[in-house]
């Protein structure tokens, strides 16, 4: 018989664990068993897990988990408040006008219609190096809708390619920044960084977007829905218009552009100005237009401008419609920050770290223990990021131990952090909502999507770090 005290020890050790499984078990019986909408079952799950934390983690009070749960969605919200509203409008602009289809037509025109999808890929895949997924993904998203709505079909296979683009840069390729800090901690020459991210991107970027977005596509056939106040109905009216009667390409292009740019500033600034001391200078200007809410406020205003400019609106009507998207951003925005609140609060439960320290003890290689301890902090907490810094924190001491280049190392830990992105990611509710996707296409795209990332990432550093140490 194990002692009372032992035996609270033993308890009180696996906590973390018995909460994610009581967390999951909740969010499931709301979200599909219950059907409750997203944000309201979210909270109350975000709630829930804060009541048992109560039992669990030291110096969690009663109080703290109606208080966490507030300042968790607080956190999110200033972090995705303004670019998801701002995306709204983006996306509202971009479809209505005809920018969208605009778009779409040139790049049918440049490399065909069977070529659609990797087209969406390539472009999300350039843009997500200088800028954040879920930027990227306010961008690339009415393009897709514009796509499906052009060729009539693909849609699943649109959504999965600019997911796939988008995600798979982000955390492998620096100056992203994701690997950007996990390379810095590790140790890790930027330079060759870049290069082996480069070679482990671009497997995991085919297998995941074209090979299994293909596959799924022939059996999931995903339709347009009303979102982001734009219904499927004028979507297809913009489809059908003449290409004289939409916007120029340069026109259409302006809030990608812009948004791109004003962020890149930043980010070249920021990485090169140790190579070239003259760029400090700028940087407080590049700080203040680089920033993702400034940008993509400026991305914004150019795409109301067109929207203006070719739909038959008076002032009164077009500042109704905008409004209307911000409305439906605001839903969005809502959400999204309600699955980041349930995720931290998950997290709240020294989840984390439990996982991670229990991994650590495991007798495996040194990159695939980085993996494990990555995709199951990942998987138990939501946050790529967290998952990816927690990883880099416990492996950076080891790799003097290790016989391959450090950069190897980044990139099975960014591979492991992408993995499984579910309900307590908030990355997961801005692709189903934004997209118009249900809980159960989200997992059978985006989810798959992100686990075949992580899953070829890894098989890809093993192959080439065997053939290539770079030692």
């Amino acid at each position: 018989m194990i002692p009372p005290l032992i035996q609270s020890n033993v308890q009180f050790a696996h906590s973390p664990l018995l909460t994610f499984i009581i967390g999951l078990a909740i969010v499931i019986a709301l979200l599909v068993w219950l059907d409750l909408p997203a944000f309201i079952g979210l909270i109350i799950s975000a709630f829930l897990v804060g009541v048992v934390n109560t039992f669990f983690v030291q110096d969690f009070s009663a109080a703290d988990a109606g208080g966490q749960v507030a300042t968790a969605f607080g956190n999110g919200m200033t972090g995705i408040g303004i670019p998801i509203l701002m995306a709204a409008v983006i996306g509202k602009g971009m479809l209505e006008s005809g920018a969208a289809q605009r778009i779409v037509r040139g790049f049918q025109g440049a490399l065909g219609e069977s070529n659609s999808d990797i087209a969406l890929l390539g472009s999300s895949s350039v843009l997500a190096v200088p800028v954040f997924f879920d930027s990227v993904f306010y961008l690339m998203a009415p393009l897709a809708r514009s796509m499906r709505a052009r060729i009539g079909r693909d849609y699943t296979l649109f959504i999965v390619v600019v997911g796939t683009g988008a995600a798979t840069t982000h955390v492998f390729v620096p100056p992203t920044p994701g690997p950007l800090a996990v390379a810095d901690q590790i140790g890790s020459n930027l330079f060759t960084t870049i290069i082996v991210g480069l070679v482990t991107a671009i497997p995991a970027a085919i297998v995941s977007g074209l090979v299994y977005g293909r596959w799924i596509n022939s059996r999931l056939d995903i339709p347009l829905r009303d979102t982001m106040a734009t219904s499927t109905e004028e979507l297809q009216e913009v489809a059908d218009r003449p290409t004289s009667e939409l916007p120029g390409v340069l026109e259409s292009l302006a809030p990608i552009l812009l948004a791109v740019l004003l962020i890149a500033s930043s980010t070249f600034v920021t990485t090169f100005q140790e190579v070239a001391p003259a760029l400090a200078s700028l940087q407080p200007i590049t700080d203040f237009i680089g920033n993702k809410n400034v940008a993509l406020t400026a991305a914004a205003l150019a795409a109301a401008y067109t929207f203006y400019r070719y739909d038959d609106m008076t002032r009164s009507e077009w500042s109704d419609e905008l409004t209307e998207a911000l409305k439906s951003g605001g839903n969005i925005a809502a959400i999204t920050a309600a699955g980041g609140a349930f995720g931290a609060l998950l997290a709240a439960s020294g989840i984390g770290d439990y996982l991670a320290n229990a991994l650590q003890e495991v007798g495996i290689g040194l990159l695939i223990t980085a993996w494990l301890i990555a995709a199951i902090v990942r998987i138990a907490q939501g946050s790529a990021t967290a998952a990816m810094l927690t990883a880099a924190g416990i492996m950076a001491p080891l790799t003097g131990q290790l016989t391959v280049n450090p950069a190897y190392l980044v990139m099975v830990i960014g591979a492991g952090g992408n993995i499984f992105s579910w309900f307590n990611d908030s990355g997961f509710w801005l692709v189903s909502e934004i997209g118009g996707l249900t809980k159960s296409e989200t997992l059978k795209t985006w989810t798959a999507l992100t686990t075949i990332i992580s899953v070829t990432g890894l098989v890809t550093v093993l192959i080439v770090s065997s053939v290539f140490p770079l030692v």
